[in-house]
């Protein structure tokens, strides 16, 4: 925050720069006292992360400031993109969101030990790779459809979403429980079509979901024709939106990373 709070500040008034971090601090959601979470103000714990450096360095070149209230309108990116994609992953995570994924991982399950993550849609894994380098357990969870992709884990579970959640595999079923509802669900950069993001939710038994993904109109992921967090108002009151952080967007997106958590309070 104290980053993109200078970015604004250094901006000239009127300017692109200003626009975009305005834009921004408008869509963050800081975590309240009630959450537990804490947004590091710096990263203190290097670790190697390629598709951060790579997102830079095509910033730079295709001279991209960074998302406005106008990107929503963009349908097309540069054809670097699918490279990244197909690479690395529709999204880039940062400290700050491995951080944020670490503290939530501490919550204990009924077990009474840390919860474990399970990431539905995982691709090529490279999330869960680094997840997994920072010691949080992720079980990955995918289709594998995709061809051409450039794997960074090896373990991959070949199932469909929906039917992982109602019917773990017995040897995960002491850790996560039937319909994970022990672990923490994530979800990078949910597809929209077949209604999987709201079918996965909907499947998913526990109490915490973390979402990468689109945090404009544009329909890229989760929803079409609404925003991520209108439709968990509408069909999961159960849940609160804890947290609402950007994410590394490249030229022509605009990400975030979204952390629910239950409201015990709501029957």
């Amino acid at each position: 925050m104290k980053a993109l709070t200078a970015f604004g500040s250094n901006a000239k008034k009127g300017s692109l720069r200003a626009e975009v971090a305005s834009y921004m601090k408008s869509k963050v959601a800081i975590p309240d006292a009630s959450t537990g979470l804490v947004l590091p103000n710096k990263q203190k714990d290097p670790y190697c992360n390629p598709y951060y450096d790579i997102w830079s360095w095509s910033c730079h070149n295709l001279k991209w400031t960074g998302p406005n209230s106008t990107t929503v309108n963009i349908k097309h990116s540069h054809h670097i993109l699918p490279i990244l994609y197909h690479h690395f992953g529709c999204v880039c995570p940062t400290y700050d969101t491995i951080a944020i994924i670490k503290q939530l991982s501490k919550k204990k399950g009924s077990d009474g030990k840390n919860k474990e993550i399970v990431e539905i849609g995982s691709g090529n894994g490279y999330w869960a790779y680094l997840l997994r380098k920072q010691g949080l357990t992720v079980h990955c969870v995918d289709n594998l459809l995709s061809a051409w992709r450039t794997m960074w884990i090896g373990d991959t579970i070949t199932a469909d979403g929906v039917a992982f959640l109602r019917s773990p595999p017995a040897r995960l079923l002491p850790d996560i429980g039937k319909g994970a509802k022990d672990a923490i669900l994530l979800l990078v950069y949910p597809q929209v079509s077949a209604d999987f993001t709201s079918k996965v939710i909907n499947s998913y038994e526990g109490d915490t979901i973390i979402v990468a993904g689109t945090q404009n109109g544009n329909g890229f992921t989760a929803f079409k024709d609404e925003l991520l967090g209108q439709w968990m108002e509408r069909e999961r009151k159960d849940f609160k939106k804890s947290l609402q952080i950007p994410l590394p967007s490249f030229a022509g997106k605009d990400e975030a990373l979204f952390v629910f958590t239950q409201d015990r309070t709501i029957s």
